[in-house]
């Protein structure tokens, strides 16, 4: 299968190319930088030397859809959704890796992202990617957005709760770190060493953008609009994000019956994994344990004095949060196995 990625100049874009060079079933057609264009892929990703010898292309539409089976939409959000537009208008399938096509309310984007929709007809169109969540949709999908990282690593920890009708759903707080990486490749006053290295800093404490996805999908498994309470916080690592998910029980309820919940509702699901050890260091979900992988490992712990669960899962920010599941996507889409350019152990030590 021929497949075109637009905009690959970045970590997500990089981290993508790594995933397809390997991938048994696909073949890399064209690679689009605005900034790089004319340059070779390996002197931007200098891990990938040996194993592609393209030159970033400027983005011609035409050309593209004409020599592509799917084409990857890796670009910074806002800058998505005409390039998409043009793409579904010449009948070719996409997986977008930005937000413009992931909330299906259009007055969401006003709300979470400042901006009125311009194509709030292909919405509806959309499919959100999160295969453990709309597998068959995505079978059948000519449009697959991809999550947010912060927002799939929590939605996959809160979902069973949700569907078991086991919390109160107005009241439910998602305390989430994650890795410099999750802020792009694009350099600001916040992100050079000096002002990055050893911090545990709070960003948009409310009202972050992320929040708006996991009502969405909550809100469709439990049948009734939800509260989150989103914050997130930048903390000393390059890849990987932690997600705190406090919640508040309507019913009493045992660890092992908990256990079993979980269970049931990620019955053989290749990228899920429980970590809850009673011996050792690591008892609970930890990134560090996930780099360069695609699972997302969830835990919990009961605070039976307050009847609250402390839902944990932790994921890659760049795998299982974007180019990871933006893989897992296309495997579903074309009938792949769905761990095709995905079966890598996670790094460690890192």
């Amino acid at each position: 299968m021929k497949i075109s990625v637009i905009g690959a100049s970045g970590y997500v874009g990089g981290e993508l190319l790594r995933l397809l060079v390997t991938h048994p079933k696909v073949t890399i057609n064209m690679i689009t930088s605005r900034q790089q264009a004319g340059e070779y892929v390996h002197r931007v990703h200098p891990s990938l030397k040996g194993f592609i010898d393209l030159k970033f292309s400027p983005m011609d539409i035409d050309k593209i859809a004409d020599s592509s089976d799917l084409v990857f939409v890796s670009v910074p959000h806002g800058s998505a959704n005409k390039i998409v537009k043009d793409l579904y208008e010449r009948d070719i399938k996409i997986i977008d890796l930005s937000a413009d096509f992931r909330l299906k309310n259009p007055n969401d984007y006003i709300k979470w992202y400042g901006w009125e929709h311009p194509f709030p007809d292909l919405l509806s169109k959309s499919v959100y990617g999160v295969p453990e969540f709309h597998r068959e949709e995505i079978k059948k999908a000519k449009l697959v957005s991809c999550p947010g990282c912060m927002a799939v690593t929590s939605l996959l920890a809160i979902k069973p709760l949700i569907e078991n009708d086991l919390i109160d759903t107005n009241h439910i707080v998602v305390d989430s770190k994650i890795g410099s990486s999750g802020a792009g490749a694009q350099a600001n006053a916040g992100t050079h060493h000096a002002m990055r290295y050893g911090v545990i800093r709070p960003y948009k404490p409310a009202k972050h953008r992320h929040t708006g996805e996991i009502i969405q999908e909550l809100s469709l498994i439990a049948n009734r609009e939800i509260k989150v309470s989103m914050s997130p916080h930048a903390v000393n690592l390059v890849r990987g994000i932690l997600t705190t998910n406090h919640v508040f029980l309507n019913k009493i309820i045992s660890e092992l019956e908990l256990w079993k919940i979980y269970r049931h509702s990620y019955p053989n699901e290749p990228f899920i994994r429980f970590i809850k050890d009673k011996k050792g260091l690591y008892k609970f979900p930890d990134p560090k344990f996930l780099i360069g992988s695609n699972f997302c490992d969830i835990g919990f712990d009961i605070d039976e004095d307050n009847n609250r669960v402390v839902a944990l899962s932790a994921s890659d920010n760049l795998m299982k949060g974007a180019a990871g599941s933006a893989i897992q996507n296309m495997n579903v889409m074309f009938g792949f196995d769905e761990t095709d350019g995905l079966k890598y152990t996670p790094l460690t030590p890192v």
